[in-house]
């Protein structure tokens, strides 16, 4: 039930805004108003720790690299773990589409 409760009008609307998008600079400036620089600079540190678990990253290698918490990738974690596959869903499309891309 707690599923349910995360869903509403207002964030399917944000949802669709951004699969609106068409370009990475449109992300850009979408998210550049829609986001402090901080906020986007967490999001992007959570994605970047998150690919870098799934290829097999040890925590300490992501503090390096990332420069963010091992109790920040602890969560990351456990959402690759144990949550609704969200990110790995995301990073095996990128995975697939960069072979494609280096092509070009």
């Amino acid at each position: 039930m707690a599923q349910k409760s995360r869903k509403s009008e207002a964030t399917d609307a944000l949802f669709r805004a951004v699969l609106s998008l068409q370009s990475v600079e449109e992300c850009y400036a979408f998210f550049e108003d829609l986001c402090t620089m901080k906020e986007l600079s967490d999001m992007s540190q959570r994605f970047q720790a998150a690919r870098l678990l799934l290829q097999g990253s040890t925590y300490d290698q992501i503090v390096k690299e990332v420069e963010i918490s091992t109790a920040t990738i602890s969560r990351i974690n456990r959402c690759i773990q144990y949550g609704e596959g969200g990110y790995q869903t995301v990073i095996e499309r990128l995975e697939q589409a960069e072979p494609n891309e280096k092509k070009a």
